[in-house]
């Protein structure tokens, strides 16, 4: 094949098609969300026979009658009348081959569309582990399309397969090869004559698989398409059921049983199961991980060691950056000449981006974990392991995975949600999903463990750090299972929908895409958060250096001259802060939170941290940075925390009480603007957003109050 083509990758979710599109398209690849909504898409380029192609990862789906938002994107995709995506030129239709009962009903509806399809059996190797022998040449004859078994891992069988593509006449298979009886095929017939062509604009080749759709669900749920005549349609529908209805049919049956007949033939032969009742590999692991007592035990002493394992493994990387940061900082303060520029760029940026980038290490380490628990499906068992229990408490169990998610970032778990198809459940995950400790939380949490919790040894393998580290996520799961018990008695109770989840094969990781999305992730800390980072550095930096003001000098030695505001015991660049526009409106916003633990400084923290989490410990170091004198400029900013004295009361600024009730807020309230955007997006409505931020920020006050109120008493 000469020519450029659009090529999709379609297919159920768990198929391996990320895996295959990752080995066609290397890092020829780019992955954002559709535009105007919140479903992943990922486009790449793949080089064949010398011709550049570009190709398409489909949003899994089990079949074309879409129920959910990404579901429609795909079935639109296919036939060419989505804005946002190019129509494909060639389907590759990816499939489980231990499953392939199951995957091809997706594969028999694309066939229908009158697109160049091509079959990929995809993990053959847990099919042979699993006893079972494909022939792809008798399914490739029967289905009357190409058909390519192969491991997406193997390198070996992605070069074939590009060789297949460009060796690929692009011929068509016949719609409706399963062949309909006469009663469905005249009640489709009727509603595209009588309906679908004359009132609708959807194109040609996706009639009969929306005629079907309609057929079997009796109304127009969820159409994209603009119609005429809603009326006339609705009783032909009626028609079209009551034909089937007459010959002794179910019309939400028929499509199914006629398509899994004909998938039934088309594999009698090409998959043969030559092992019967073996037990696998996976399914010896499973009695013991998805166990009702000893699952939840291990997915708890997973969470412990992954947490314990961020933070001591990434220590030394951090104490690498922190050091060059510091010195990156002395050589352009002793570089450039003094002036504002140098106190710009060394108090300002460098000081505020440093001071997130030294938290770059445990961001990387968590997403390695997240991707390598997803890698080798232990992520599945987590959820199913957890469904009885968030059933309990007001979750339904596809709630699970979304609230996972949100230990990366609560904005793809909200996302995520829009596989929970009842309303009720839906909303409720939204509202409690922003407790769970996201990466953005992970720098506060990191500064203040590392400078104010000791690093006792616990258990032999475990500290103090670590423990505290693990419990703040432990917190946050808590309080989002005790918000959800609690709204689920407000919330009107909808129609019980099942949680059906597929559990992959243990598999171990792909080392390569493990890496890649890593370092993708990292990429986009750092790009992303540092935008923020550093224009809010820019600004706080001005706030906090001006206007300038001198520090006054005593008369004759009378030390009453003084302004009332002074301290004898106090540098400069302290006195300049205090009376700097930042200083002067943390001194505003002080009582509100003074007892909480919070000085002005902290509350100037917590306002620029609403631009994302994570710059609340880019604000403190630029503070201190602006703050600290000439003796202290290589000083971390854990050391300046711990050192910090108030001037009018000379005690320390910092103690365990306020650090751990500084956690507390961060890990309750909702300080993310981004997170408020995407829940005003998906419930379109600024009710639920607004009444998030009042009830998460109320909570976080009277958490933080009685932390602190209890612990500085002790």
């Amino acid at each position: 094949m000469k020519q450029p083509l659009t090529i999709a990758l379609a297919g159920n979710p768990n198929t391996g098609k990320s895996t295959l599109f990752n080995a066609l398209t290397g890092l020829r690849q780019k992955i954002a969300n559709y535009p105007g909504i919140t479903v992943e898409r990922k486009a790449g380029t793949t080089i064949i026979g010398g011709v550049l192609h570009k190709v398409i990862d489909l949003p899994g789906a089990y079949s074309l009658n879409y129920k959910k938002l990404d579901e429609r994107i795909a079935y639109e995709t296919l036939i060419g009348s989505y804005e946002h995506e190019d129509a494909p030129d060639l389907v590759l239709v990816v499939v489980d081959s231990s499953n392939l009962d199951r995957n091809l009903y997706l594969a028999t509806q694309i066939m229908d569309l009158n697109l160049p399809v091509m079959l990929v059996l995809n993990m053959t190797d847990v099919a042979k582990e699993r006893g079972i022998e494909i022939d792809p040449n008798v399914i490739a004859e029967n289905l009357g399309i190409p058909v390519f078994a192969m491991s997406a891992k193997n390198k070996g069988d992605i070069e074939e397969l590009k060789s297949l593509i460009s060796e690929f006449e692009m011929e068509v298979p016949r719609p409706l090869k399963w062949v309909p009886n006469p009663t469905l095929h005249e009640a489709i017939k009727l509603v595209i004559e009588e309906w679908i062509e004359p009132c609708t604009n959807i194109p040609e080749r996706a009639q009969n698989i929306e005629a079907l759709r309609l057929i079997s669900e009796g109304e127009f749920i969820g159409a994209f398409y603009k119609f005429e005549k809603a009326e006339l349609g609705k009783r032909v529908i009626a028609k079209a059921r009551g034909i089937i209805e007459q010959d002794g049919g179910n019309p939400m049956a028929a499509e199914v049983l006629r398509r899994y007949n004909f998938i039934g033939e088309a594999t009698s032969k090409g998959s043969v199961q030559t092992r019967q009742n073996e037990k696998t590999l996976t399914d010896k692991i499973d009695a013991v991980v998805t166990h009702k007592v000893f699952g939840p035990m291990i997915f708890t002493f997973v969470l412990l060691l992954m947490f314990q394992a961020i933070f001591s493994w990434a220590t030394p990387f951090m104490d690498m950056i922190d050091l060059l940061f510091v010195e990156g900082g002395n050589w352009v303060a002793n570089t450039l000449p003094p002036g504002m520029l140098n106190d710009l760029l060394v108090d300002g940026v460098i000081a505020g981006l440093g001071g997130v980038v030294i938290f770059l290490p445990q961001i990387v380490f968590l997403f390695f974990f997240i991707y390598v628990l997803e890698g080798t499906g232990y992520m599945a068992r987590a959820a199913f392991v957890m469904d009885g229990f968030m059933t309990k408490v007001g979750l339904h169990g596809r709630s699970v995975v979304p609230l996972m998610s949100g230990f990366a970032c609560a904005i793809p778990g909200i996302m995520a949600t829009r596989t929970i198809e009842n309303w009720r459940d839906r909303i409720i995950t939204i509202m409690v999903l922003p407790f769970m400790a996201c990466s953005a939380r992970l720098p506060v949490y990191a500064l203040m463990i590392a400078a104010f919790i000791p690093a006792t040894k616990v258990l032999g393998i475990f500290t103090l750090q670590g423990i505290t580290f693990f419990g703040l996520y432990i917190f946050g799961i808590v309080m989002a299972l005790v918000a959800a018990a609690v709204m689920k008695r407000f919330f009107p109770k909808g129609q019980e929908t099942p949680f059906i989840m597929e559990l992959p094969s243990y598999k171990m990781p792909k080392w390569s895409v493990v890496f890649h999305n890593v370092f993708e992730r990292g990429k986009v800390f750092i790009t992303e958060a540092g935008k923020i980072i550093v224009a809010i550095s820019i600004v706080l930096w001005f706030l906090a250096s001006f206007p300038k003001t001198e520090m006054p000098e005593a008369l004759n030695g009378d030390t009453t001259e003084y302004d009332s505001s002074f301290d004898i015991t106090e540098n400069p660049e302290s006195y300049q802060l205090r009376h700097s526009f930042a200083g002067k409106f943390g001194k505003i916003i002080e009582p509100a939170i003074e007892p909480l633990g919070f000085d002005w400084k902290i509350g100037i923290g917590l306002i620029t941290s609403f631009a994302a989490r994570e710059v609340m410990v880019g604000t403190l170091n630029t503070i201190y940075s602006i703050e600290e004198a000439d003796d202290a400029e290589n000083a971390t900013l854990k050391e300046k925390l711990r050192n910090d004295i108030n001037p009018e009361t000379g005690e320390h600024v910092y103690s365990i009480a306020t650090a751990i009730s500084l956690m507390i807020f961060f890990a309750l309230a909702m300080q993310c603007m981004s997170t408020i955007a995407i829940v005003r997006r998906e419930t379109n409505s600024w009710k639920w957003p607004t009444a998030m931020f009042v009830y998460m920020s109320a909570l976080a006050y009277i958490c933080s109050l009685i932390t602190y109120q209890i612990g500085s008493n002790l």
